[in-house]
């Protein structure tokens, strides 16, 4: 460590921000050594468990790292992007990206002209027929829609609400397994991630509950089709989860449904159960096309105003040409139909793997969304042992905090004959005295 920056605290959050502090101002440089966890907590007083705490946190964000027995230093570069996925090697089937079938895409078809307008978009930033659209889609799963704007998607729109919500240091309760995007953009945003168990109904309550009195601010979650598991809320669960909320009537809840058209499952969403603070944000990409960079949010008054007037100041408006766009697939029924026909698709693939590897007694999971999620003991021998069999599946640890390794198989173009060839593939790679490596 620089020998001139003497770290400080008598917390956890305390000694984080002093170690924040010697980055930003020169006193820690990167690769600097912290102290070892036993010695920085003699040296303040503290207990090594606070010591432990403070630097977890400042891991999460990217800003320091452990390399074992070479310590735990300042990172060369601390994260401020994502970290984007290993190149699919050459000649490999891609399961890994989550991306959906482009045979259920519809061909975009933009406007025919494009007229010139004097001045900005700012005073009228929503095409009204768009807007109509977006209102009826919410109120379709009972999602109020009284307040709805847009944002130039799920991620774009959701970074604006933290950011206008909360303060550099304040929590954030997420998915564990989660969405990787979402699990790098908090600790860029400088907020601290909680991390919340998910199972097969979503987020579990009693987790859900330590989260919320630790004191987070806000939570980010997905109510159906959640990357990298599937799972939804029942009504059942989503019950329990709202009675919860409510002694909490001051965090935000942010619901990502991005798979409300795709995702094959029952809406049950917390926007429909009257909080104070909420809002849900919906977009087009796995149903209409990944270039489509548009998303329609619902949400309370007080959160709509914060979210547009942050936008004014910087981006002002989405894009009218893509608006318009939008609005038309929207309103196309043929294109209504191509929909419908890919989310039967996506289910029947995802329930062809998940048997498939029951078969072999391999434990998956993928009850909707695109992604089947599967348990292992080592995530690197799984990948590159699948990778020999030629097929390309991600590793969980983009996806985890703490909670298990595993892989993820996206099955959104896997026809049901070679989800056979896959799982008997996998089974070969886990070795047949290892039956139930899965489980």
């Amino acid at each position: 460590m620089a020998a001139q920056y003497a770290i400080e605290g008598t917390t956890a959050k305390g000694i984080a921000a002093s170690v924040e502090r010697g980055m930003s101002e020169g006193g820690l440089a990167p690769g600097d050594a912290l102290p070892p966890v036993r010695r920085l907590a003699e040296d303040l007083g503290v207990s090594p468990g606070t010591v432990a705490t403070a630097y977890k946190e400042l891991r999460q964000r990217g800003l320091i790292v452990t390399r074992g027995r070479g310590g735990t230093v300042v990172a060369e570069a601390p994260a401020v992007a994502s970290r984007r996925p290993p190149r699919v090697p050459t000649g490999l089937v891609d399961l890994a990206g989550g991306h959906p079938d482009p045979a259920f895409l519809p061909v975009l078809r933009f406007p025919a002209t494009v007229a010139p307008v004097y001045g900005s978009h700012r005073a009228a930033p929503r095409l009204a027929d768009l807007e109509a659209l977006t209102r009826a889609w919410f109120e379709r799963d009972g999602v109020p829609a009284e307040h709805v704007t847009f944002a130039h998607g799920a991620l774009d729109c959701i970074a604006r609400l933290l950011s206008t919500e909360l303060r550099p240091g304040d929590a954030v309760a997420v998915e564990d397994p989660g969405f990787h995007h979402l699990l790098d953009l908090v600790p860029a945003l400088g907020l601290r991630m909680v991390p919340v168990t998910v199972d097969g109904e979503g987020l579990v309550p009693d987790a859900l509950r330590s989260a919320l009195r630790s004191g987070v601010r806000a939570v980010v979650c997905s109510p159906r089709g959640q990357c990298p598991t599937g799972a939804f809320f029942t009504q059942a669960r989503r019950n329990e989860l709202v009675a919860l909320l409510g002694e909490f009537p001051e965090v935000l809840v942010i619901e990502d449904d991005h798979h409300a058209e795709a995702g094959g499952a029952a809406s049950h969403t917390l926007a429909a159960a009257g909080l104070d603070r909420w809002a849900q944000v919906r977009t087009v990409s796995k149903h209409l096309g990944i270039d489509l960079r548009w998303a329609g949010v619902a949400c309370d008054a007080v959160t709509l105003a914060r979210h547009d007037g942050r936008m004014l100041m910087t981006s002002g408006w989405v894009s009218h040409v893509l608006q318009e766009t939008v609005a038309g697939l929207l309103a196309d029924e043929a294109v209504r139909e191509l929909v419908a026909t890919g989310r039967r698709a996506y289910g029947e693939r995802r329930t062809a793997l998940i048997g498939a590897l029951g078969a072999h007694g391999i434990r998956a999971v993928g009850a909707s969304g695109l992604n089947v999620w599967v348990p292992v003991r080592d995530e690197s021998a799984v990948v590159n042992g699948l990778r020999t069999q030629g097929w390309w599946v991600a590793a969980g640890a983009r996806f985890r905090i703490d909670a298990p390794p595993a892989v993820r198989i996206t099955t959104a173009a896997l026809v049901p004959e070679d989800a056979m060839r896959l799982a008997a593939d996998f089974a070969e790679v886990l070795g047949d005295g290892q039956a139930t490596y899965g489980g």
